[in-house]
C-alpha cells in the first residue's frame, strides 16, 4: 500500500540533526535529540493519539492508539530510536531518485562519492523503486528515522480507519541507541506493553531475534618517558605497549575478517603517548559463554603483561553490554511467530540470520519486554552511503498493520 505522508515526513525528519554524543555526562546525551522528539511529540498530539507524553526520567516520548475491539486483548508496543549514529548530521540534503534502473551509479550531490551496484549490489534489488539518500558529506539519518517515520505513520492510518480491528498499541521514541545506553533508562512499566518491536532493521523481510552478546573494555597504559639518548633499559614506550597488547589478540578475530555467526575484538580508538596511552574495544560473540571466554583472554593477557612489567602498568576498565536476545526470546516465541506471520502475509521472504550487532530489544527483552527487532528499510548504515527505499518504509507499515489486526484476531479466536 502507498502512504503519501510518509515519504514528506520522513523527508522533515531527516533534516532535523539528532545525532547522539557517546562523550556527553548528560542524559539523553544531546539537546538535539531532545528537541527532536519533541517534533514528533507534537505530530501525535496533531494526529490525535492518546497519552501523548514525554517520560523525563527514561528520555522516551509515549503515546497510545486505543484499541477498536471491546475484548481483552495483551497491549502490544513499537519502537523505534530518534538519535543518529556518530557521523556528520548537520545540513543534511536528502535527494531523490525515482524509478531507479538497478545498474546506474546514483552520485551524491555534488561529491566525488557515489552509491555504485558494483560496490553495494543490494541496489539491483530495488529497481523500479524509489531511492533516498543525502548529499555525500553527511548520513541520511534513516537509521532510525525509517522506524520513526513509519510508526507515526502507522498512527495516523489506524487513527484514520477506526474500522480495522486492533487491541491497545503503545508507541516510544527513545534516545541514544546509537551509543547503546537509551535502554538502560527504560520505563517498561510507563510504556505498558507486554511486548514489543523495534523497528530498525534494513531491508524488507528481516527479522532480528538473535544478537551478538557484547562486552566493552578500556585499557589505560602508563610509560616511562626518557630522552631517547638514554632510553635503553628505562624507557617504556606506552604505544608500543598498546600495539603489543593487539598484536596478542587474536588477529583474525576482527570485523573485517569475520563474518555469520563468528565473534571478534575490535580496536576503535587508540592515542596516546610515549607517556601514557589509552585504547577502547568492544568484543562481540553469539554465545554467552563464547563471550566469557573472550573477556577472560583479554583479562589473561593483561595479567600476563603486567606480570612482566613487575607492576601494574596496563589498568583495565570491562563491562557488558547486552546479551543476545534469542537467549530469552527463546522462551516467547509467540511474539517471534506473530512477525513471521505478518511477512508472509505480505509476500516477504523471512531473512532471520542473527544480526551483528545489537539493538535495544536486546536490553528490553532481558527487562522483561520481550522485543524482536522488524525491518525498515535502513541500507549502508552509519556513513555517506546510507540509504533507504520508499516502496521498503511502506512496505514496513504493511507489516505492522497485519501484526496489529492478526494479533486482535487471534485472541478473538481464544475468547470464543
Amino acid at each position: 500500500m502507498e502512504y503519501p505522508t510518509l515519504l514528506p515526513r520522513f523527508l522533515k525528519y531527516v533534516k532535523i540533526n539528532s545525532r547522539s554524543d557517546e562523550h556527553a555526562d548528560r542524559f539523553p546525551s544531546t539537546e538535539r535529540e531532545v528537541a527532536f522528539q519533541k517534533v514528533v511529540m507534537q505530530d501525535l498530539i496533531d494526529l490525535g493519539l492518546s497519552d501523548v507524553h514525554y517520560n523525563e526520567k527514561a528520555g522516551v516520548v509515549i503515546a497510545e492508539i486505543p484499541a477498536t475491539v471491546d475484548y481483552d486483548v495483551p497491549v502490544m508496543g513499537f519502537l523505534a530510536h530518534c538519535d543518529t549514529a556518530d557521523f556528520n548530521s548537520e545540513n543534511i540534503k536528502p535527494q531523490i531518485v525515482e524509478n531507479y534502473d538497478g545498474e546506474s551509479k546514483i552520485q551524491l550531490g555534488k561529491t566525488e562519492f557515489y552509491l555504485d551496484p558494483a560496490v553495494f549490489p543490494h541496489l539491483k534489488n530495488y529497481k523500479g523503486q524509489t531511492i533516498i539518500s543525502a548529499s555525500g558529506d553527511t548520513l541520511l539519518g534513516g537509521d532510525d528515522k525509517c522506524g520513526v517515520s513509519e510508526l507515526v505513520t502507522l498512527a495516523e492510518y489506524l487513527l484514520a480507519h477506526p474500522e480495522i480491528k486492533h487491541g491497545r498499541i503503545r508507541l516510544g521514541f527513545t534516545p541514544d541507541e546509537e551509543i547503546g545506553t537509551g535502554a538502560e533508562h527504560f520505563d517498561v512499566a510507563d510504556f505498558g506493553a507486554e511486548f514489543a518491536y523495534t523497528v530498525d532493521g534494513e531491508a524488507p523481510g528481516k527479522l532480528d531475534w538473535g544478537t551478538f552478546s557484547a562486552a566493552q573494555f578500556a585499557l589505560d597504559i602508563q610509560g616511562v618517558n626518557v630522552h631517547p639518548a638514554v632510553a635503553k633499559g628505562q624507557m617504556i614506550n606506552a604505544i608500543q605497549v598498546g600495539i603489543d597488547f593487539q598484536n596478542a589478540l587474536p588477529q583474525a578475530e576482527v570485523p573485517e575478517q569475520t563474518e555469520g555467526d563468528q565473534g571478534f575484538y575490535h580496536l576503535m580508538n587508540f592515542e596516546g603517548t610515549v607517556d601514557s596511552a589509552h585504547l577502547d574495544y568492544i568484543i562481540r560473540d553469539f554465545k554467552r559463554d563464547g563471550l566469557e571466554r573472550r573477556k577472560n583472554l583479554v583479562k589473561s593477557i593483561v595479567d600476563q603483561m603486567n606480570e612482566k612489567f613487575g607492576t601494574e602498568r596496563l589498568k583495565l576498565k570491562m563491562w557488558d553490554q547486552y546479551y543476545n536476545m534469542a537467549d530469552e526470546l527463546e522462551k516467547h516465541m509467540d511474539v517471534v511467530d506473530l512477525a513471521r506471520e505478518a511477512y508472509r502475509e505480505n509476500g516477504l521472504t523471512l531473512n532471520e540470520d542473527p544480526v551483528r550487532g545489537g539493538t535495544d530489544g536486546s536490553q528490553l527483552t532481558y527487562m522483561g519486554l520481550p522485543c524482536p527487532n522488524l525491518f525498515a528499510g535502513e541500507e549502508n548504515m552509519h556513513g555517506r552511503y546510507e540509504y533507504t527505499v520508499l516502496e521498503s518504509m511502506w512496505k514496513a507499515v504493511d507489516v505492522m498493520l497485519s501484526m496489529v489486526q492478526n494479533h486482535a484476531k487471534h485472541h478473538a479466536v481464544k475468547q470464543n
